[in-house]
């Protein structure tokens, strides 16, 4: 899949969990762990909205972009 999840990049920078941060975006381990991984077929923009609040970025900085 061309469009790529850094969510591991962003969490390590923090220093935060992904526990921590399902628990302040009050979305699902599970469901976020699939975000992570780049196994979700979709995000919505509040979900989106709420993890960039949560770790000061920008959509930008979460996804990215790579030709296959």
């Amino acid at each position: 899949m061309p469009i790529t999840v850094k969510l591991d990049d962003l969490l390590h920078e923090r220093r935060m969990t992904l526990t921590e941060l399902a628990e302040r975006v009050d979305i699902t381990l599970a469901n976020l762990s699939i975000l992570k991984t780049g196994k979700a077929k979709a995000i919505r923009f509040s979900t989106l909205e709420a993890i960039c609040q949560v770790l000061e970025c920008q959509p930008g900085d979460l996804l990215g972009f790579r030709e296959e």
